[in-house]
């Protein structure tokens, strides 16, 4: 590849593209609001939220120093993250902390982007992180739809328009503002429901800790002693506070 076409490419990904008319950002975020409220397709789009969920604690495990054995996505949109080191500390509250907060931060992330232009870039950004995610699933289920997710991306940037994409952009940014504010809420609705409850084998063979409870809240109560309720509180504020500044970018108010 000769300097021109580097630079062509670079300028493609790198590069602002022109923002879309405001009823595409109003007509996406509907459409994405569409995918997360009604509960028989919110089952089905759960998958691209439990994604991103054990991707933030994958990720944040690395950063934090600690081996990652691997992510499993289960058809029921549950999923399973297993990484190795200190059972308690600072790197293992930040990973299970990472879960709930990982969708609506990596929303206000692309928010930030488009408000900026570079929709592009988050398109390639998008696909970049699902195969890197893909090394690390453990499962044919989870193959299955971070292949069909990372494909998705990877057409739309390709073969496109510059409305498709900026289209197929704001619905992903949208959906991950709205889907990460809905997960915490089920969270909540769970614990008042059934207390806290034993987990599965796999799940406390996972934590270290068999008999705890099974829910990223009381991991990090257990861990930091912060009753769960606290870090409800906390998931909701960065999963509403992302909504409003990326809604905000999104907008552009």
């Amino acid at each position: 590849m000769d300097t021109a076409s580097i630079t062509d490419v670079w300028d493609r990904v790198f590069g602002a593209q022109p923002a879309p008319e405001t009823w595409l950002v109003i007509a996406t975020g509907v459409v994405a609001l569409l995918a997360v409220v009604p509960h028989g397709i919110w089952r089905l789009t759960r998958n691209a939220v439990t994604i991103a969920h054990e991707g933030g604690h994958g990720l944040v495990a690395l950063l934090s120093g600690r081996r990652l054995d691997g992510i499993r996505l289960h058809s029921d949109t549950s999923g399973l993250t297993v990484s190795r080191g200190k059972p308690t500390g600072i790197g293992m509250v930040l990973t299970a902390a990472a879960g709930y907060t990982a969708p609506p931060l990596l929303g206000l992330a692309g928010a930030w982007l488009l408000s900026a232009h570079h929709i592009t870039a988050l398109l390639w950004g998008a696909t970049a992180l699902l195969l890197a995610m893909l090394v690390m699933i453990r499962n044919a289920y989870g193959v299955l739809t971070v292949v069909l997710a990372g494909s998705a991306f990877l057409l739309v940037s390709w073969l496109t328009s510059a409305d498709v994409q900026a289209a197929f952009a704001y619905f992903v940014v949208w959906f991950l503002l709205l889907g990460g504010v809905r997960p915490v809420f089920e969270l909540q609705t769970k614990r008042r429901r059934f207390g806290l409850r034993r987990p599965s084998a796999e799940y406390a063979a996972a934590m270290g800790r068999s008999g705890a409870p099974d829910s990223d809240a009381d991991q990090l109560s257990r861990l930091t002693h912060v009753p769960a309720g606290m870090w409800l509180l906390l998931f909701h504020a960065v999963a509403l506070c992302s909504l409003i500044g990326g809604g905000r970018w999104l907008l552009g108010l």
